[in-house]
């Protein structure tokens, strides 16, 4: 166990924090869905999905591709963008003129979510045959397949994107507060009654939409965590009790026992360790030893490589695993928590007791944190970068449709749903470079095979990254290890 202590603290200073953060951003640009503005950096991408929700009457233009494919899942789309915006707002102090591109990044998904939430009694969540979809291997500006939109009601209810929705709503609202009140407001008012309409029309959407979310983004957890998790960011955003009172009147959802098995979790689907987290501020502040701090500090112990009751896995280069595909997702999501923790504890004057004889200061998480931040850009057993375009070594044929396919500047003519498989099944590198994007990543034996056929390592996703912004953000002003 001290070897593997020591292994994951044995972190260097050698990267080049403000060159990632910049780039982290940049892969925002290459998901967007729309009309895209004069000010796209990532020019190989054009417009597309112009059309979109036009057939049911409604404006669903915008938004984001969540990875490699051309759907628009709004669930998974609506954690990125509340956790780029939490990541601002703990950590846009240090992001410099990359703020503004964050801010971008977040209102390029907002402004789509005030649409796809316009009518009263309907939330869209999601844009895209998805099974047509991932048959065709084609460039989101050529697609043809069925851009169909899938909305839950008062009569189908999908409470876990609906809140979902409306914590990004209230977090970004939180982001605007000062730069653009107006929107920010416009922001709170929807995420309230979004909220209103998750919690009062109570069904999952793997009920009413089960054939086309499925087994894409199934809420695996039940939708009882994303109404905790949007009414903890409305009383942050709100600083209204009522929200507050919700949060611990309905915490049993999650379980009061701090070894509950989801208490350890956090991602697209489960929220538990996010919430415990996020109440943690204003309880610490409060001296309140309510249920939360005990769970997000067991959150921690099952985190540490040396605590006793560790739950995750370590890779022998370092990199930490958790069962299911696309492994980056929980370096990153967690390295998050572990910051934020760390912050609020140090604030407070805290430490995380693991154990009857363990007790870990705020920069024992950091250094955890750092040590996955430093895997992922390259200080691992194949010197590779997971980042695309930072470093010298890097994925080449990541597995996303955009990247595969020569874009409209080299080929203005249409590329058809099966013109693409040559692509597709080509060993040659792709011709458009996704900077920023990080791939799945390797195995746990520190391996990784450089071909888009793996798509659980070689696919990127923008809730991989969304976390990975405030990261980057702290090293950025943190760059020496202590």
């Amino acid at each position: 166990m001290i070897g593997m202590m020591m292994m994951v603290k044995k972190v260097g200073s050698a990267h080049d924090y403000v060159e990632a953060l910049y780039k982290s951003i940049l892969f925002f640009e290459g998901q967007r869905s729309g009309k895209l503005p004069p000010t796209q950096r990532m020019t190989w991408r054009k417009d597309s999905g112009l059309r979109d929700g036009f057939e049911v009457g409604v404006d669903l233009v915008g938004g984001y591709y969540d990875a490699g494919d051309n759907v628009k899942f709004n669930f998974p789309m609506a954690f990125s963008m509340t956790m780029l915006a939490w990541s601002v707002l703990e950590f846009g102090w240090s992001m410099g003129p990359d703020k503004a591109h964050a801010r971008d990044a977040i209102r390029w998904g907002t402004d789509y979510f005030l649409k796809a939430t316009s009518h009263p009694g309907i939330v869209y969540a999601q844009v895209g045959d998805p099974h047509a979809d991932h048959y065709c291997w084609q460039r989101p500006e050529d697609m043809d397949t069925p851009r169909t939109p899938y909305a839950v009601s008062s009569q189908l209810p999908g409470s876990e994107v609906s809140a979902e929705i409306a914590a990004a709503l209230a977090a970004s609202s939180l982001v605007f507060k000062s730069v653009d009140p107006a929107y920010s407001q416009t922001l709170l008012d929807r995420a309230k009654s979004v909220f209103e309409f998750a919690d009062k029309y109570r069904g999952s959407y793997n009920i009413t939409l089960g054939p086309w979310v499925c087994p894409f983004y199934c809420d695996f957890s039940g939708y009882e965590d994303e109404l905790l998790w949007a009414a903890a960011w409305l009383f942050k955003a709100t600083k209204s009790p009522s929200y507050l009172q919700y949060v611990v009147q309905n915490a049993h959802a999650l379980s009061h026992s701090p070894y509950a098995a989801n208490s350890a979790e956090f991602g697209w689907d489960v929220k538990n360790a996010g919430i415990n987290v996020l109440l943690s501020k204003f309880l610490m502040k409060r001296g309140s030893s309510s249920l939360f701090l005990p769970d997000a500090d067991w959150f921690v112990c099952t985190i540490l490589p040396e605590s006793p009751t560790k739950s995750v896995e370590y890779s022998a280069g370092g990199l930490m695993f958790k069962p299911g595909g696309s492994n980056m997702q929980h370096a990153t999501t967690l390295s998050y928590l572990l910051l934020v923790y760390a912050k609020y504890l140090d604030n407070s004057n805290r430490t995380v007791q693991c154990g009857n004889n363990m007790f870990v200061p705020p920069q024992r998480l950091i250094q955890v944190a750092r040590s996955q931040v430093d895997y992922i850009l390259g200080s691992n057993p194949l010197n590779m970068s997971y980042m695309v375009g930072y470093g010298n070594k890097f994925p080449q044929k990541i597995h996303h449709r955009g990247s595969t396919l020569p874009s409209l500047d080299q080929h203005p003519g249409k590329l058809g749903c099966v013109d693409g498989t040559p692509y597709f099944e080509s060993y040659s590198p792709n011709p458009n470079v996704l900077t920023g994007a990080i791939v799945g990543g390797p195995d746990i034996q520190d391996q990784y095979n450089d071909s888009r056929f793996h798509f659980t390592h070689s696919e990127p996703t923008t809730y991989i990254n969304a976390p990975f912004v405030g990261v980057l953000a702290y090293f950025k002003s943190h760059p020496n290890p202590s």
